[in-house]
C-alpha cells in the first residue's frame, strides 16, 4: 500500500515536544515531508534551548515513520535553534535589541490577577529606579490598556514601527489598542502567534532594563511563541491559595521548565483578607498554598499579596494600586516582590522607590 504525504504526517502528530501534551505538526516543526514510492524525507526545524529535546524528538519520529504501512526507507534530518536566534544573526539582533531582560508573568489559569500582579510590579521596578516596558500579550482578554490607564492610540515612528505609550512611567503596548474592544478575539493557533511574533518585533521599545510580559493563561501558542523566539530571562507564576489553582500553577511552572527558562518564583495572590479597622487577617481562599507549592517544587516563593477591594478599584480606575495607595498592605507587598526580582534578575534597585512624582499617567 502506497503512503502519502498526509499519512506521515498524521504519523507525526503522535511525536509530542519533551514534556509538553503537544505535537510536533500542530507547533509548525515539520518543515518538510517528501514522499518517493516507498522512501519518505521529512525535515524537522525546532526552536528550543532543551539540549535533549533533538535526540527525544528524532528517536520517536523514526520509529512512527518506520513503523507506517508502505515505507521501506526513512530520511529524517532535526535541526535546533535556541530562542531568539531564528534566522540571520541579523533577524536575531533586531528582536528587542535595546532589552536587557524580559520577564514574563505567567498563570495556569485565569481569574488569579495575573494581569493585576504585572501591573503592579511592572510599576513598581520602575520606581525602584529601572527602565520598564510591559507588553500585554494577553492575546485573547488584553487589559494593561484600562488598568494602566491609556486611553491613547499608539503612533508609529518614521520607520513603520509602534511606539509604546508610556502611563506611570512604564512603555506599554497592548493588543488592547488594536483590536476592537467589543469584538471577542476568536483566532486559531497561527494567528495568536502571528500577532505576538508581530508585538515583539515591530514595537520600538527603545532601551529597557526589564520588558514585563503579561501572558494569557495557561499553557498554549502564546506562551510557547515566547519561549521560542525571545531568550527569557525568567518566568514568574501567579497563583491564589485554593487547590484548584495551584494545581495549574504547577502544570505552567512545568512548562517552562521543560523549555529550559528560569523560574524566578511563584507569587500568591488573594492570599487572605486584611481588615483595614482590626487588621485581622482571615484567609479567605486557603493560606499558605502558594508558598508550599513553591517549596515542594523547589522554587523561589516571592511573596503575599493580600486581598484589598482597593486593588480592583484603583485598577478600574487605571491608578494600580501601588500608584493610589502605595502605604496599603497589597502595595508595599508588590513593592518587596519586585525588589526580590530585580535581584533575581541581577539588577541592583535602588534603596527605596522612586517618589510617585516620578510617574506620569497617559490619558
Amino acid at each position: 500500500m502506497a503512503v502519502s504525504e498526509a499519512d506521515v504526517r498524521q504519523a507525526l502528530r503522535s511525536v509530542k515536544f519533551p514534556g509538553l501534551g503537544r505535537d510536533i505538526v500542530s507547533f509548525g516543526f515539520v518543515r518538510e515531508v517528501i514522499v518517493d514510492g516507498d522512501h519518505v524525507r521529512v525535515a524537522v526545524h525546532m526552536t528550543t534551548a532543551n539540549p535533549d529535546a533533538a535526540a527525544t524528538v528524532e528517536r520517536h519520529a523514526r520509529e512512527v515513520l518506520e513503523a507506517l504501512p508502505g515505507v521501506a526507507d526513512v530520511e529524517l534530518h532535526v535541526e535546533t535553534s535556541t530562542p531568539g536566534t531564528q534566522g540571520s544573526p541579523s533577524e536575531a539582533k533586531r528582536l528587542l535589541p535595546g532589552v536587557r531582560k524580559v520577564v514574563a508573568v505567567a498563570s495556569g489559569k485565569g481569574g488569579v490577577g495575573k494581569s493585576t500582579v504585572a501591573a503592579n510590579l511592572a510599576i513598581s521596578l520602575h520606581r525602584l529606579g529601572l527602565a520598564v516596558g510591559l507588553l500585554d500579550a494577553d492575546i485573547y482578554g488584553p487589559s494593561q490598556h484600562v488598568m494602566m490607564g491609556c486611553r491613547e492610540q499608539p503612533r508609529l515612528d518614521a520607520s513603520g514601527c509602534i511606539l509604546p505609550l508610556e502611563s506611570h512611567g512604564v512603555h506599554l503596548i497592548s493588543l488592547g489598542f488594536l483590536i476592537d474592544p467589543d469584538q471577542p478575539v476568536i483566532w486559531r493557533g497561527p494567528m495568536v502567534m502571528k500577532a505576538l511574533q508581530q508585538l515583539l518585533e515591530e514595537v520600538a521599545w527603545g532601551e529597557l532594563d526589564v520588558l514585563v510580559v503579561d501572558l494569557p493563561p495557561g499553557t498554549g501558542d502564546a506562551q510557547l511563541t515566547l519561549t521560542q523566539q525571545v531568550p527569557l530571562a525568567g518566568a514568574i507564576i501567579v497563583t491564589t491559595p485554593q487547590d484548584v489553582a495551584l494545581a495549574d500553577a504547577r502544570k505552567g511552572l512545568a512548562m517552562f521548565r521543560t523549555m529550559n527558562v528560569p523560574v524566578l518564583g511563584v507569587v500568591e495572590n488573594m492570599s487572605a483578607y486584611v481588615c483595614p479597622a482590626c487588621g485581622h487577617r482571615e484567609p479567605i481562599f486557603k493560606e499558605g498554598g502558594g508558598r508550599r507549592t513553591a517549596a515542594e517544587l523547589d522554587a523561589p516563593f516571592l511573596g503575599e499579596v493580600p486581598v484589598d477591594t482597593a486593588v480592583v478599584v484603583s485598577g478600574d480606575a487605571g491608578t494600580p494600586i501601588v500608584v493610589a495607595s502605595p502605604e496599603a498592605p497589597a502595595a508595599r507587598a508588590l513593592t518587596e516582590t519586585a525588589r526580590r526580582i530585580a535581584l533575581a534578575l541581577g539588577l541592583q534597585p535602588a534603596a527605596a522607590p522612586a517618589s510617585t512624582a516620578r510617574s506620569s499617567t497617559s490619558s
